[in-house]
């Protein structure tokens, strides 16, 4: 292992620790308006820093211990957030939270012991050429080596995707982003999420290169994270909800892009678009985070139904909203539209390199993921046309009858300064994202040529706009059809949104917390009844076998010879004062049973609290010694 914290820098890395300055000063200058007499700004803010730099510490890592080090930190630190209002929601949300990161932190710190065992280095340099030479048989004796990288990658990816909010482990973003405060939200979707995005490539590209069995399986966990995150803000009616679980769907399609790049063996394609969706998610969830803050601090709520009209007087505002929603949906113009079309075309050229090659058989797989890639860009816009309507063009309780600033000036630079990146990003893609592209292959070396020699797209050629407007087409039929139809009611003499979200879709509470909070306690109980019959049943064996009791004189006390004793004693001096002060009422009980029965219950009592503390350290025991030798072997 490495005994000092390592450090390095190139495109990329800078790239991202200059977005990261931007988000932290864009939700600095919008904080003194939302928190406007709250409570306990000092611990908010003492976190705020410390997470800043341990996000720096993630990026600038050179090896994976240093990494992991100050992904931990950041993982806590960023806790605080989540817990900032101290409401039972906040507080049940930052538990879900801790736990996920918790429990990816110890997957991702086995991963690591692993790789340190095979390769003897942790540097991420090195990664991709000790890889190849573990495969290539070099060092002890690992019995299938592809198989024990590919648990290595595995426990790695759970403790980076669910950072990330990549299925199954996503389920802290629809809990943690509503209750924390909106600069917390747009921190916590727009980079935290990222470093998990960073983790994950560096097992796709440095770990992995161009596995495309690897590239498979992440794909499908893409790809399923993609659709479910769409459905889910589709159905919901809290703002910031909807922002969450469209964070859940961003993340699928990147996701989907890690595994392109595996399956396309590192094509500039799949990991150009990859990158850009990042950049481009990270500034769409800055604005969208900070324009619902500037609702719920003129509102006090996140429920449509209580903000309906709100800012039918803030054109701002709405141009903000409808810059991030637009981006978001991945509209010609907009900086979603260019990492949409890489992607998408990531997809399309995979399957003309399939039909080229003759094989037609897998071709079906990418077709699917093609279609899910288009249907889930549509449910992107019909929710955030569910969003915009509702808050800026419907009339509700949430109009204001006179109108008054939402935003003070630094909230104004905040949320209106970020939106002026959206469209420049999108205009300019063979300006600034060309020279990220470029930027990038230090990092993931000579793969990441977008607009190089031969390499020049053309954005609004037929081709690249056909799946943005049969997306759009898609987005349009699913707002009119489901969302002013299924997903709204007539109450009270008017039309509102109704939660229609199946329970299922909330693993938490539909999996996660009945196995842990019940089905794990009852198996451990029942192993544990199973393992003290076993036990007693061959200790009355042996009593009556081997360490049977040689028959024997009854003794002529009850309890312990100490007992007895001290019962005796007690006793002859109740007789002496039996014949002296008492004699009128002498004493009748013997104090060799009274003893003798106390003793007895003390050593029952000291028995059971034995008993309780020996269980705990057992199962202790079995735990540690369950991941020694999985450690071992």
């Amino acid at each position: 292992m490495i005994e000092t914290l390592r450090f390095a820098t190139d495109g990329f890395r800078v790239v991202y620790a200059l977005l990261a300055t931007l988000l932290w000063v864009m939700t600095l200058l919008f904080s003194k308006q939302y928190f406007y007499r709250h409570r306990h700004l000092t611990r908010y803010f003492v976190f705020y820093f410390i997470t800043f730099f341990a996000v720096l510490g993630v990026f600038f890592a050179a090896d994976l211990l240093t990494l992991f080090l100050f992904f931990e930190i950041m993982s806590f630190t960023s806790y605080v957030w989540v817990a900032q209002e101290e409401t039972d929601a906040a507080l049940r949300a930052s538990k879900t939270y801790l736990a996920v990161a918790v429990i990816g932190g110890l997957s991702m710190l086995m991963g690591i012991f692993m790789l340190e065992h095979a390769f003897g280095t942790l540097m991420i340099s090195d990664m991709r050429e000790a890889a190849t030479a573990f495969l290539a048989g070099e060092g002890g004796n690992f019995g299938n080596r592809q198989t024990y990288l590919y648990v290595a990658a595995a426990l790695l990816t759970v403790g980076f995707g669910g950072k990330a909010g990549v299925f199954p482990l996503h389920i802290w973003l629809p809990k943690a982003h509503p209750a924390a405060p909106a600069p917390a939200s747009a921190l916590l979707s727009g980079m935290l999420t990222k470093c998990g995005i960073f983790g994950m490539l560096l097992v796709n590209c440095h770990l992995l290169f161009a596995d495309g069995t690897w590239g498979k399986v992440i794909l499908v966990l893409g790809t399923i994270t993609m659709v479910l995150g769409a459905v889910s803000a589709l159905f919901s009616v809290d703002i910031k909800r909807t922002l969450a679980c469209s964070s859940v769907s961003q993340i699928g399609f990147i996701t989907l892009g890690i595994g392109m790049i595996g399956i396309m063996g590192g094509h500039g394609i799949a990991l150009s678009g990859t990158v850009f969706h990042m950049v481009n998610h990270t500034v769409l969830k800055l604005v969208l985070f900070l324009a619902a803050g500037v609702v719920y601090m003129n509102t006090h709520s996140l429920d449509l139904n209580k903000v309906r009209g709100y800012g039918r007087r803030h054109p701002f505002l709405a141009v903000a909203v409808a810059f991030g929603g637009l981006g978001l949906a991945g509209i010609p113009g907009f900086n979603g539209y260019i990492s949409k079309t890489l992607l998408h075309e990531s997809l399309v050229e995979h399957m003309h390199h399939l039909e080229a090659a003759g094989l037609h058989g897998e071709i079906g797989m990418f077709k699917t993921v093609e279609v899910l890639f288009l249907i889930s860009g549509g449910l992107t816009l019909a929710y955030m046309l569910k969003l915009f309507i509702a808050i800026f063009v419907e009339k509700g309780d949430g109009e204001e009858t006179e109108k008054k600033s939402s935003m003070t000036l630094l909230s104004g630079i905040a949320v209106c300064g970020s939106a002026v990146l959206i469209p420049v990003l999108g205009l300019t893609p063979n300006v600034i994202f060309a020279k990220i592209g470029h930027l990038a292959e230090a990092f993931f070396g000579p793969t990441v040529i977008l607009n190089g020699e031969g390499h020049e797209i053309h954005w609004l050629a037929f081709a690249n706009l056909k799946g943005a407007l049969i997306s759009v087409g898609i987005g349009v039929v699913v707002y009119l059809l489901v969302v002013r139809g299924l997903l709204m009611k007539k109450e009270n003499g008017r039309r509102v949104y109704v939660n229609r979200i199946p329970a299922w879709i909330d693993l938490e509470e539909s999996v996660y917390r009945p196995v842990v909070l019940y089905a794990l306690p009852f198996v451990l109980a029942f192993f544990s009844r199973i393992c003290d019959t076993v036990i007693d049943s061959v200790a009355g064996l042996l009593r009556a076998t081997v360490f049977a009791p040689r028959k024997r004189k009854m003794s002529i006390w009850v309890g312990t010879r100490v007992t007895h004793m001290l019962g005796t004693a007690m006793d002859g001096i109740v007789v002496l004062l039996n014949k002296t002060i008492f004699r009128n009422h002498p004493i009748t009980k013997s104090f060799v049973s009274v003893f003798a029965v106390s003793e007895l219950e003390a050593r029952q009592t000291f028995s059971l609290v034995i008993g309780s503390v020996s269980f705990g350290l057992l199962l202790a025991a079995m735990g540690l010694a369950i991941s020694l030798i999985y450690l071992l072997f």
